[in-house]
């Protein structure tokens, strides 16, 4: 079915909606809507402001009153067909006469799908597709986490040119830099977990919360997660009041991932040692790597990645390699 060009603009201011700053992520899509009436001039519009909160729909519908009757809206979501801390968005769209609904992205929750059936069974003009992709992009995260049924996983390291993530005395401030260690807090902060070994909570102490450029913490903090079978001194600081914690008795990947999306979280942050990362690299369950990589040889001391099972033979390191993330990035640093 064919959009108009009125449509198409309302889709794209939609999208900015749904990215509006300062939503929380997660467990929920970012979403955005806007009602249009005939003549394609915006009635009202409304965005998702996280879970709890009225869906975009809702938010729209509220704002038009009377006026959302006969109108398009125009949504970057599939609108929902099921109660969960709200009521099902099709049937509000139905129930304030809403004559037209224009979707970019199907919704990949089969809890949730089903809205645009629901529609048109209630005689509602739908119209999908329209700048899918841009939708996509903006809850690649949460369409991941749907699709897959766990967690995606972006693992961060900081490296020198031959490999070498700590000195041979265990520091790590050779390997840093205050640029590296910001960027890092800004990546921290599209994550709503964190994760790390209990080797590192017992030797580095970290406290694995996201800061500001003056080392103070943000409102919104990721879940703070411990990766092993090991007792832990509570004292540590990674169990500190300053956010929220957890210890997975577990050094099985999966098991973990597992466990983190049953809690509905959704983007793991991995910045544990050498070992937790290999053990996610074997597992093939890494989806972006983030490197920082300082432009120094150390010739000993502690390696980024351990041993990954890997052996010379091309046929062997074709059968036995992980697979490979969906996204990398390399950042060189003073």
């Amino acid at each position: 079915m064919t959009t108009t060009p009125a449509e198409q603009a309302a889709m794209r201011r939609a999208l900015e909606l749904a990215a509006t700053a300062g939503v929380p992520l997660g467990p929920n899509p970012r979403v955005g809507c806007v009602l249009l009436d005939d003549a394609g001039t915006t009635v009202a519009e409304g965005y998702h402001r996280g879970a709890g909160t009225p869906h975009a729909e809702a938010d729209a519908l509220a704002r038009a009153g009377d006026a959302a009757r006969g109108t398009t809206a125009v949504v970057t979501l599939e609108p929902c067909n099921h109660t969960g801390r709200t009521g099902p968005c099709a049937e509000k769209l139905i129930a304030a006469g809403v004559r037209r609904v224009v979707f970019a992205q199907p919704d990949p929750n089969p809890v949730a799908s089903g809205g645009a059936e629901a529609l048109r069974a209630a005689g509602v003009e739908v119209a999908p597709g329209l700048l899918e992709d841009r939708a996509r992009e903006l809850n690649s995260v949460w369409t991941f986490a749907v699709d897959h049924r766990r967690p995606f996983v972006t693992w961060k390291f900081a490296t020198t040119l031959d490999g070498r993530s700590a000195a041979a005395d265990g520091t790590s401030r050779w390997v840093s830099g205050a640029a590296a260690r910001l960027d890092t807090h800004r990546l921290r902060a599209l994550c709503d977990v964190m994760l790390v070994g209990s080797n590192t909570v017992a030797v580095d102490d970290p406290r694995l919360t996201v800061r500001d450029e003056h080392d103070q913490p943000l409102p919104h903090q990721p879940l703070r997660v411990v990766m092993g079978e090991r007792d832990l001194d509570p004292g540590r600081r990674i169990f500190d009041a300053e956010a929220e914690s957890l210890h997975l008795r577990t050094r099985d990947p999966r098991v973990a991932l597992e466990e983190l999306f049953a809690r509905d979280r959704q983007h793991v942050f991995l910045e544990g040692g050498p070992t937790l990362a290999a053990a996610f690299l074997r597992a093939g369950l890494v989806d972006e790597v983030v490197t920082y990589v300082a432009p120094m040889l150390l010739g000993a001391g502690r390696n980024a990645v351990g041993d990954l099972g890997l052996t010379c033979s091309p046929a062997s390191s074709r059968s036995s390699a992980p697979s490979r993330p969906s996204r990398t990035r390399a950042t060189p640093y003073a």
